[in-house]
């Protein structure tokens, strides 16, 4: 922020230059060449100037011989303060003349806004009072803080020492007792107060929240307690007596936190700030609600703290501040996005929501950015896809982006658990007719309920183990065989299971249907064997167990391994003969 003209001359001179204009301000104040965002403030301007000024006493009200508000050749309404006039008798605000001393009159200027004091002057027409109280609000009114006092008994009058030549002792601004307004030739006197004179020397104001603090006020109170014309505070002799003054100005910036470098009229006549850096508010003091990517903070010299807008990739209107994320990226953004629209999501709606994917062809800030995945209700797994390629989960056989095809190989079958068969392969058989295509019952059924294992249902049975799948059917003529690793042997039979890596072969015609449905990684039981188990012959199989009609493929269940070791048990005593 431009420095404050602390080095001001408060003299009847210095303050209409002070004022005066400045050389022209450059196009945007607010940002530089390049349009990089910089700090700004208002031009210095007397705050008071044509504004109401209340005051608790003023002569003509009623009318009297030296004051008749009705008459304007003798009226001194208080609005002769801050118009702008010369100092003249007739244009000079004057307190009732009172008999009675002390006399305490206040003159309370409201600025319409927060301002940052520079100085506060008030040019006497008569006789300057002998002791007086400056005071300042932050709340339009409410309460009060002193700037300064002024006193030839500062003691006496407001229980304070003389300020030092040198500032406060203290490390910041407070409010010091000055030596009284000293009377001029003509009879006249000015009060002038400088925010300067309260503060420590070397104080920052960009760095300083205890200074800044100090130098806002929205209205400024001038309390006059003593006339001159009392010479001992404690004198209760009383003489006739009046206050009169005019040309109060009060030298200050617009208060707008380095965010805008000029004030405005609102459409309810109300000053604010002209606000930039994607702040608002009467005072620049807060982000608009979709610029919160970080903190809000006042701009300085070094840094303009702009608000930063979120980055949304143009599909959200609003967003939120997360401060534990604004750590986590090394105080850089903190932004979330929130009701991201045109189906993406994530905080900076950066990818496609569940069931739609990126389209390559379009920018990542284009409406039509996500597409569907539309993958079809029969053919896929899910209706969820790959979010960069697009790709559907296909079931087995089905290929396609969508899902919507079977694969070379394989026909279209009317199940919807398996849409895609294996086409049937002529394999060498005892009457050279093809495999044909096996009742996926026998083997799928069980599976999708509740299956009992009876000692007759286990006696039946050829073999009895549990086995883990380790990678899909591969077609060998009229079988297909699948890798498997027996876990676990409750019945050995005539296939003569053993542990290890072995191989389960089913019958082409079955495996087309997709039953049994075995699933590399998954564990299952196998009862195989029994009546129908040659069904299909068992020309081209390997070594291994089999799996064909009359077998049955259960998904394991570890509950079973007790019951099945019982009834292993009972076979080796010879129950299976008598089940």
């Amino acid at each position: 922020m431009p420095g404050w003209p602390w080095e001001l001359l408060l003299t009847a001179g210095t303050l209409s230059a002070a004022l005066s204009p400045g050389p022209p301000a450059p196009a945007d104040p607010c940002h530089d060449e390049g349009g990089a965002p910089r700090s700004c403030v208002p031009g210095l301007v007397n705050a008071a100037l044509g504004r109401e000024v209340l005051a608790s006493s003023t002569c003509g009200r009623p009318a009297t011989r030296a004051c008749d508000a009705s008459d304007p050749r003798r009226a001194h309404p208080p609005a002769l303060l801050t118009s702008a006039g010369g100092t003249a008798s007739p244009l000079c605000w004057r307190s009732e003349s009172l008999p009675r001393a002390p006399l305490n009159v206040t003159l309370t200027v409201p600025l319409g806004k927060a301002f940052e004091l520079v100085f506060v002057s008030l040019r006497f027409c008569s006789a300057p009072p002998a002791s007086v109280a400056l005071l300042k609000s932050q709340d339009h009114g409410r309460s009060w803080a002193p700037l300064g006092f002024f006193s030839s008994h500062c003691g006496l009058d407001y229980g304070r020492l003389p300020a030092p030549a040198i500032g406060p002792a203290g490390p910041g601004p407070e409010a010091l007792c000055f030596p009284a307004p000293q009377a001029q030739p003509d009879g006249s006197g000015l009060l002038a107060f400088s925010v300067q004179d309260s503060s420590p020397p070397g104080l920052d104001l960009d760095s300083s929240p205890v200074l800044q603090d100090w130098v806002t006020a929205t209205d400024i109170r001038i309390v006059l307690t003593r006339p001159s014309a009392v010479g001992n505070p404690r004198d209760s002799e009383a003489l006739s007596y009046s206050y009169a003054a005019t040309d109060l100005q009060v030298g200050g910036r617009c208060k707008c936190n380095g965010h805008a470098s000029r004030c405005l009229l609102d459409a309810q006549g109300h000053l604010i700030c002209d606000c930039r850096h994607g702040t608002e508010g009467p005072d620049c003091g807060r982000c608009k609600p979709f610029y919160c990517d970080r903190p809000w903070q006042r701009a300085t010299a070094r840094e303009p703290h702009a608000c930063l807008a979120c980055s949304c990739n143009g599909h959200a209107r609003r967003c939120r501040f997360n401060m534990e994320l604004y750590r986590l990226s090394g105080r850089r953004s903190g932004g979330v996005c929130l009701n991201c629209r045109h189906n993406t999501a994530g905080r900076h709606c950066h990818y496609c929501r569940e069931g739609f994917y990126r389209d390559p062809g379009r920018a990542l800030s284009d409406r039509r950015v996500c597409r569907a995945c539309d993958c079809h209700p029969v053919g896929a797994a899910g209706k969820t896809c790959n979010q960069t390629t697009g790709q559907c989960p296909c079931k087995d056989g089905v290929t396609g982006l969508t899902c919507n095809r079977c694969a070379p190989g394989f026909q279209q079958s009317r199940s919807p658990v398996a849409p895609c068969v294996k086409t049937p392969i002529p394999g060498p058989t005892e009457d050279s007719s093809p495999a044909q295509p096996q009742d996926c019952d026998s083997h799928c059924k069980p599976a999708r309920g509740s299956y009992r294992i009876s000692l007759k249902k286990f006696c039946r049975k050829d073999y009895a183990v549990q086995v883990a799948v380790g990678a899909r059917g591969e077609a060998r003529g009229a079988w297909t065989r699948f890798p498997v690793a027996v876990l676990a042997v409750f019945r050995s039979g005539e296939e003569r299971a053993r542990r290890g890596s072995s191989a389960l072969w089913v019958p082409a015609g079955d495996a087309a249907c997709g039953c049994p449905r075995l699933l590399p990684g998954r564990r299952y039981l196998l009862l195989g064997g029994g009546p129908g188990a040659a069904a299909g012959g068992a020309g081209g199989r390997g070594p291994g167990l089999s799996a064909a009609r009359g077998s049955l493929v259960l998904p394991w269940r570890d509950a079973w391994t007790r019951r099945l070791r019982r009834l292993q048990r009972r076979e080796r005593r010879g129950r299976c003969g008598t089940a």
